[in-house]
């Protein structure tokens, strides 16, 4: 069987009949379309509403109440004061119901700060507390 071998032949062309009745039949699709949104709009339907919207971001796990050994208060690296950390832990309560506070104590810090902020906590209704405070083990001889 002999090969053709020469260039002078048409090569086969792509028959677009189809595609073109596909393009044709999407347009005419979304032109009748748009008309059905007209009448929609003319009705006076009361849509029902949702309630009060949540945060749109996802809330942090925890924040962090730090004190240091002279008794000075940090929230999320931030100095406050003991009424300011309870607006504070009320704010954040408010908007993340279930967010949970880290206590951390310095193991030199005296007691009272911490006790301090344990009662702002509760005062913010903080449920979920988790309290580290260092304590210095010393062995007797």
């Amino acid at each position: 069987m002999p090969l053709k071998t020469s260039m002078s032949e048409e090569l086969p062309s792509v028959n677009l009949t189809s595609m073109i009745d596909v393009v044709f039949l999407l347009i005419i699709f979304f032109m009748v379309g748009t008309k059905f949104t007209d009448p929609e709009r003319q009705i006076g339907i009361k849509l029902p509403g949702v309630g009060a919207p949540g945060a749109m971001i996802a809330p942090p796990l925890r924040r962090q109440v730090n004190i240091t050994q002279d008794g000075a208060i940090f929230l999320d690296k931030q100095p406050v004061s003991i009424e300011q950390l309870t607006q504070q832990l009320s704010a954040i309560k408010a908007e993340y119901p279930s967010i949970a506070v880290v206590v951390n104590g310095d193991r030199d810090a005296k007691f009272d700060p911490v006790a301090s902020v344990l009662g702002a906590a509760d005062q913010a209704g903080i449920k979920n507390l988790s309290i580290r405070v260092g304590i210095q083990q010393q062995l007797l001889r």
